[in-house]
């Protein structure tokens, strides 16, 4: 038999969650326990980290308004943190997971409480490890149902219980493969395999029964929540002779819209409705592909995961096994463009949208990758034997080896530089500049925007040419935003703002910046605290680009940030 069936997963799902998660009327508390699982993918086994022994981790299923509570023990002998990615965290910056940032990490044997609600958000969100490379396998589903009905609920609307997240598998060691990109300053090796909830598919050796089948009934129509997980790539999705009608994207309900696939950053989430409206016999089973959208010097890994939607009754696939016809190619811009201007939000009565329609404050800010020179007496990987670093406004961003939210709670942000520069430290041409003719050397720094509560940002990441254009997801912990405008080439403060989207613009956790291009985003500085600004490419993190956010308190109570928690873990 090829895969896991779809009631096979449904069971230990539903066995999982009982032992998983014990409740209250409105207080959800769960355990996590990090620890050591063998894994075999693709004729490689493997020691991996995991969560309660899980493969992706667990799905955390709670309620709009619950006040979460997650008990996160460490049983390996290596730090870890916990992000949960899009939840705000209002006032409770101490549970968001970035090491060094929000928390020193959890060690060896250790066990912190993450506590934090869920009030005004619902929808697929997720959860990851947020320390080194950890979430290769260190990640899973967080959903949160409405309080009110679906506003595109339909007859037969049938909500799948088991989300599909996108992964890379590494046959070596994780660790291993940042530790030496670090030291040698190279691209890192890539991944082995995408996958699918942790199962390859058959187009990869030995994995024709790790291969992920989702069962459905001809005639009804399915939410799917799609997250991807991938550490270093943007991701295309297409079902074969299947459209599919997206409905949501980062918790935020959007105006419906058809399209044959759909392409979703790392970081990113995407919910889906997918109508089983072809004709059931003996061979209706499709095939679902995942593959990368890319277009890099850096090596990458081109291959295709898939799985199978199965009709009921109908009989087990049978290679060989075609790719769908929807599916983009892997350097299709036009397509990732065009999906993406399609995102709108509902902005109806129900759920309006509301977008500044002015900003306290700009920030213009280059997303870039970097070509170090190397040390003397050292041996360097990069292009032209250099190193290769990233950088937003030519600052490579560097943890510091405390917490920053633990120094500005205690006043001594003093030991943070708050001077990021808001503009390029140099004009130039940023997407039509001759790579080798220019210095692309970076500085280094732990160095934040700080803003006081209640401040209207706008934020424009230029993308440049430097090295090679990449479609850069951005992710901002602590705030939703309005993406206001998307465009190529270089932001033209005249022109391009007369052309925002202040109406319906996609409201979103991640943007995804257009290869060669910009993005602007707008959104009210309204969470006091120390928050992580960076690219969702964990390479790209690694190498620096990134910033930090403080969100200065407010003058009520509500406007500050809470005491940390007594268990906080200490560095």
């Amino acid at each position: 038999m090829v895969g896991l069936s779809y009631h096979i997963l449904l069971t230990l799902w539903l066995l999982a969650l009982q032992v998983l998660c014990s409740s209250s009327s409105n207080i959800k508390k769960f355990q996590f326990n990090v620890e050591w699982k063998s894994i075999t993918r693709l004729c490689h086994t493997k020691t991996m980290m995991t969560v309660n022994g899980k493969y992706p981790g667990p799905t955390i299923v709670v309620n709009e308004g619950d006040n979460v509570q997650v008990m996160v023990t460490n049983r390996v002998a290596r730090n870890t943190t916990i992000h949960w990615h899009g939840v705000r965290q209002m006032r409770t910056g101490w549970a968001d997971g970035p090491a060094y940032v929000t928390q020193c990490p959890i060690g060896a044997g250790k066990t912190y409480t993450y506590n934090f609600s869920v009030e005004g958000q619902k929808g697929t969100l997720w959860w990851h490890a947020h320390f080194a490379w950890q979430r290769a396998s260190l990640y899973g589903a967080f959903i949160i149902h409405p309080t009110t009905p679906f506003p595109f609920s339909l007859p037969l609307l049938q909500p799948l219980l088991i989300p599909l997240i996108f992964g890379e598998w590494w046959n070596g060691d994780v660790e291993i493969v940042e530790k030496e990109m670090m030291l040698y300053g190279g691209g890192p090796i890539t991944s082995d395999a995408y996958t699918i909830n942790g199962l390859p598919g058959p187009l990869y050796p030995c994995s024709t029964k790790d291969t992920f089948i989702q069962t459905v009934e001809a005639g009804k129509t399915y939410l799917l929540r799609i997250i991807n997980a991938a550490l270093n790539d943007e991701l295309f999705f297409a079902v074969a002779n299947h459209s599919l009608t997206v409905v949501e994207i980062d918790g935020v309900y959007t105006k419906p819209f058809e399209t044959p696939a759909i392409m979703i950053a790392p970081g990113q989430t995407t919910n889906v409705l997918l109508t089983a409206n072809q004709t059931p016999d003996s061979t209706a089973t499709f095939v679902m592909a995942a593959r990368p959208y890319l277009n890099s010097i850096f090596p990458f890994d081109n291959s295709t995961t898939i799985g199978f939607l199965k009709y009921q009754n109908s009989l087990p696939p049978n290679a060989p096994y075609a790719l769908p016809q929807n599916l983009p190619s892997l350097t299709d811009t036009p397509f990732a463009t065009q999906f993406s201007n399609n995102l709108k939000s509902l902005a109806s009565q129900t759920y309006p949208c509301n977008v500044p329609k002015n900003f306290d404050k700009r920030i213009v800010t280059t997303i870039s990758l970097n070509l170090q020179d190397c040390p003397r007496n050292q041996t360097c990987k990069g292009v032209q034997n250099k190193r290769f670093y990233a950088s937003m406004n030519n600052q490579s961003f560097v943890r510091p080896p405390t917490s920053m939210l633990d120094l500005h709670y205690r006043n001594l942000s003093h030991r943070i530089s708050s001077d990021f520069p808001e503009n390029p430290p140099t004009v130039f041409n940023y997407t039509g500049v001759d790579t080798f003719a220019e210095n692309m050397n970076t500085n280094f720094g732990t160095k934040v925007v700080q803003v006081p509560y209640g401040t209207v940002l706008e934020i424009v990441l230029q993308d440049t040419t430097f090295l090679n254009p990449e479609n850069h997801p951005i992710h901002v912990h602590g705030h939703n935003f309005f993406v206001v405008g998307r465009g190529f080439g270089n932001f033209d403060m005249e022109k391009d703002p007369v052309g925002y989207n202040l109406v319906d613009p996609p409201e979103r956790n991640t943007v995804a910046v257009p290869m060669g291009g910009w993005a602007a985003i707008r959104f009210v500085a309204d969470n006091p605290g120390v928050w992580f600004v960076h690219c969702h490419l964990e390479e790209h993190t690694s190498w620096g680009l990134a910033l930090g956010l403080i969100v200065e308190g407010g003058k009520e109570w509500f406007q500050r940030l809470q005491p940390p928690p007594n268990d906080l873990p200490a560095c």
